[in-house]
């Protein structure tokens, strides 16, 4: 086994963290973590969005976002609709967006208020560096 350097033990811990923080703010807002991804994501893509986009942004496997889907759906949050052939928008209805507004608009109102409390440089930085580890680990993983 290869020994894990201490810089990413505390990279590693810090995302956990974030990850951590994330799932009590779900359960805080009386959502599952993948309700409360889909959610976050449909929200910040103006209300809607395409079904393959929001596998990939969630991170989630297929199976579990369209069981949180089939929830939502049941619960007249969501709907599906055709689009461009066969591809499926999901949508936000009326009580959606009422409960995005009042949860996940809420989060991203937190991290907007993290993100402006850094310098443009520092921004800049932090999104410069997270896209560079990203690119790495990609090219990584395709070389397995």
């Amino acid at each position: 086994m290869q020994k894990v350097n201490q810089e990413l033990k505390r990279f590693n811990y810090l995302n956990g963290e974030i990850n951590a923080a994330y799932h009590e703010a779900a359960r805080r807002l009386h959502l599952s973590d993948s309700g409360m991804m889909i959610l976050y994501i449909i929200c910040s893509s103006a209300g809607e969005c395409l079904l393959s986009d929001l596998v990939r942004l969630s991170g989630l496997n297929k199976q579990t976002v369209n069981s949180a889907l089939r929830k939502l759906e049941q619960e007249e949050i969501v709907f599906l609709k055709a689009f461009d052939g066969r591809k499926k928008l999901v949508c936000l209805t009326a009580k959606g967006k009422s409960l995005a507004e009042s949860t996940v608009a809420r989060i991203i109102q937190f991290e907007n208020e993290i993100f402006l409390g850094w310098t443009v440089e520092e921004r800049r930085l932090y999104i410069e560096m997270t896209q560079k580890y990203l690119d790495a680990f990609q090219d990584k993983i395709k070389a397995l």
